[in-house]
């Protein structure tokens, strides 16, 4: 039998994510976030990962990864994005940011901002060609 309940269990795990997801930006490490939940740092991990599928720190990576990508979208420098979102080091943002989206901040942010122009510039070809059948429009471009 074990000596807690589940739901008492899971309750302070889901307590030490949202410690997470509330203050991700800030520069919190595996004792903090662990010591919210009143586990031992590998006992932590183990039940994050049972219930979330992911380690604590992939976790926390993805969140900042996933806000910086919306900072980058806006137009903020890569720099700033990074230090924003709590990383503490340019190349190990770079890393990992190339590592989740496939492109280096730079680029991504440049090939976001090209996208916006273009859609200025043309807003009618980034409709769905689905949607504008839909609403009887003409093809507006050849989709071969």
């Amino acid at each position: 039998m074990e000596p807690y309940p589940k739901a008492y269990l899971y309750r302070r795990i889901v307590q030490a994510k949202r410690l997470m997801d509330e203050r991700f930006m800030e520069p919190i490490d595996g004792e903090l976030i662990s010591g919210e939940a009143a586990f031992s740092q590998s006992h932590f991990i183990r039940l994050f990962k049972q219930v979330y599928g992911v380690v604590p720190r992939t976790y926390l990576s993805d969140l900042r990864l996933e806000r910086a990508r919306q900072l980058l979208d806006d137009g903020v420098s890569v720099t700033e994005a990074c230090f924003t979102v709590g990383f503490r080091s340019l190349p190990t943002f770079s890393r990992a940011f190339k590592r989740r989206t496939g492109s280096a901040p730079a680029a991504y942010r440049a090939a976001r901002a090209e996208r916006a122009r273009h859609m200025a510039a043309e807003p009618m070809e980034h409709i769905p060609s689905c949607y504008a059948i839909w609403l009887g429009w003409p093809q507006m471009r050849d989709p071969g």
